[in-house]
């Protein structure tokens, strides 16, 4: 046992489990890749600014959450605690907005965020995101709003719901604003959450607790306010998601936890996860490269999270297929056996089919319980009798039916005996 361990308030992800953790990412991803998103990776850090400015400076997220550092230059970096302020500086810096529009990307890697861990919620967590840049279209949020629906489909959840509602814009959320901090102004508040009201007031209809929710059944919704535009724009919204087959609840007090969403919001959530029942969300955020400093680009996306919706498949009880999972275990008894099975598992990996070896020069009855370990469908099992009559035993695990099968076709019969195409 070692000296350390994992930091409080993270993980370690391990086989068998990290195999649930990459079928997520896959299914996640796949739709986006046929939608025509392209990968985009960022650093594991950035400019503290960037988050102040595009996040908020009056989220949580940035007054309390972010990890940061000095370097020994004197720069402000802070572990990137989400995905979208990083993808639209890349795109910015690159000038991909110079393009085609919309730019599509998605993204997949770790972000940090320090809060108090408990089930569903840690301190450095896993998300896959997608962000569509450049355009202002109901279709656009649409499209999004409907390739992560069919992910979470493809898994095989049934119990995740999509909550959907619109912030408003630039014309109708100043009003919208100013009615709200008139409510919440005569409420019975803390000093920070009154310090907030005068900064960003949406975010205390976000206030998870009961003791504010239970003052603000009355606040006034943001779906009464809304001019023209925006009623227009969600109602195209909504009329695509429904044409798609896609199930939605209008939920007019949906703010989520950043300040620069407007018009199109949602969230995914999932009740089988208790308080942290929310597995993804995202939105329309039409003014956010302004913020960072760019020019005017009109945007939309959302961040998946892959450690809630692997949570959200074990409340299911929903097992994965493991695309890595051992097929066929090599089992040599003697050195010469030894460099003819190695030879053959090297030929059956090329041919796309997953083998393992049992290494370390394991007698028969050791070496036949790793290959029942495994998982394995099939083993090959070859002595020194099988090498001087030039064949392998050929074992079905789950049966226990054994053939001897000639060395030169021994690739061949295993591809076969898997329905998979003839060794090229």
């Amino acid at each position: 046992m070692s000296t350390f361990s994992a930091p409080k308030g993270t993980y370690d992800l391990l086989p068998p489990e990290s195999a649930d953790f990459l079928a997520v990412r896959e299914a996640i991803s796949a739709p986006l890749r046929r939608a025509g998103y392209g990968y985009v990776e960022t650093p594991g850090f950035e400019h503290v600014e960037l988050f102040a400015r595009g996040v908020g400076e009056s989220t949580d997220i940035v007054t309390k959450e972010m990890y940061t550092l000095t370097t020994k230059g004197g720069d402000e970096l802070a572990l990137r605690p989400e995905g979208t302020a990083s993808v639209l500086r890349a795109a910015l810096q690159a000038n991909l907005h110079r393009g085609a529009l919309p730019v599509k990307l998605w993204y997949s890697g770790s972000y940090y965020r320090y809060e108090r861990p408990q089930a569903g919620r840690y301190r450095h967590f896993s998300q896959v995101g997608a962000e569509a840049l450049g355009a202002e279209d109901p279709a656009l949020d649409a499209e999004l709003v409907i390739l992560a629906a069919d992910a979470y489909r493809a898994l095989g959840l049934r119990q995740v719901r999509l909550l959907l509602n619109s912030l408003g814009d630039a014309e109708c959320r100043p009003v919208y604003r100013a009615a709200l901090q008139d409510f919440l102004r005569a409420l019975d508040l803390d000093e920070d959450t009154r310090a907030r009201i005068e900064i960003n007031p949406l975010r205390v209809l976000d206030d998870k607790r009961e003791s504010v929710r239970a003052q603000l059944t009355d606040a006034p919704l943001m779906r009464d306010h809304l001019c023209e535009g925006c009623k227009s724009y969600h109602e195209q919204v909504r009329e695509l998601l429904l044409a798609a087959g896609v199930e939605f609840e209008d939920d007019p007090r949906l703010v989520r936890g950043l300040d620069y969403y407007t018009r199109t919001t949602f969230e995914f959530v999932h009740d089988g996860l208790g308080s942290q029942s929310a597995v993804g969300g995202g939105g329309r955020y039409d003014g956010l490269a302004e913020m960072i400093g760019g020019p005017a680009l009109p945007s939309v996306g959302w961040a998946l999270g892959v450690d809630r919706t692997v949570l959200a498949l074990r409340a299911e009880g929903v097992e994965l297929p493991r695309a890595d999972a051992t097929e066929v275990f090599a089992v040599p008894v003697g050195e010469d056996a030894r460099r003819t099975l190695f030879h053959t598992v090297t030929e059956l990996r090329r041919q796309g089919v997953a083998a393992d070896f049992a290494y370390g020069g394991k007698g028969l009855k050791n070496a036949m319980k790793s290959a029942n370990r495994s998982g394995a469908a099939l083993a090959l099992v070859l002595g020194e009798r099988d090498l001087a009559e030039r064949v392998a035993q050929l074992k079905d695990l789950a049966t226990g039916e054994q053939v001897a099968v000639p060395l030169e076709n021994l690739t061949t019969e295993v591809l076969a005996k898997l329905n998979r195409p003839t060794a090229r």
